[in-house]
């Protein structure tokens, strides 16, 4: 097997962490908007937002910061389409993560189904475990369990995401709520999935590496 080496360069370990912990914040956003108590009265939306857009114009520069970097740099730390694919892979939970929030606000929202807080919960726990990743791809060691946990989140992001499209169309709601609601809904569960998008990437870049 020819030998591989890898630039010491981390510049490329520590912008993907970054990117991660942007997650992070991102998240935890998001739960502050639902507030402590789930199904009640929720914070203020739109200072919340401009949190949320704050964060996400954050992320943009760190993924910019990624592409400028792989675009600049002779010989990367793994194959440049898996560096673009990550980049972008993590860029859109973002994107979901805030164009929720900017949806809850524009549609003047003031309750969210309680399901909608294990979305969150789900979301945040993604978030924590790709930032605690991230730094593991310089060794490329002790990857596996991300990808694992990441799958078991969607499938029970999955599971929530059911319960309440169900409920939703329980007849509890009235039909334009119903469409709001949907909307918001439908946005955290494409986030959950983006976070499997990212764990496919970390999966691929593992094997061609191993």
């Amino acid at each position: 097997m020819p030998l591989r080496l890898r630039p010491n360069d981390p510049t490329f370990y520590d912008l993907f962490t970054e990117s991660a912990n942007h997650l992070v914040d991102g998240a935890r956003i998001l739960a502050e908007l639902l507030g402590s108590t789930a199904g009640t009265g929720l914070a203020s939306s739109h200072s919340i937002a401009a949190q949320m857009k704050d964060a996400e114009h954050a992320a943009d520069e760190t993924t910019h910061s990624i592409i400028r970097r792989v675009n600049s740099t002779f010989v990367t730390p793994f194959d440049r389409e898996d560096i673009y694919r990550l980049a972008s892979d993590l860029d859109d939970v973002m994107d979901f993560m805030e164009e929720a929030v900017d949806t809850i606000h524009l549609f003047n929202l003031d309750k969210l189904p309680e399901e909608v807080a294990e979305q969150i919960e789900v979301l945040q726990r993604a978030a924590q475990l790709t930032a605690e990743t991230m730094p593991r791809l310089r060794t490329m060691k002790d990857l596996a369990e991300y990808w694992i946990e990441i799958n078991r989140l969607e499938n029970t992001g999955d599971a929530v995401h059911r319960r309440v499209i169900a409920k939703l169309f329980s007849g509890e709601y009235e039909a334009l709520t119903v469409m709001k609601l949907k909307t918001v809904v439908d946005l955290l569960e494409a986030a959950i999935d983006a976070f499997e998008h990212v764990a496919n990437t970390v999966e691929q870049i593992a094997v061609k590496e191993s």
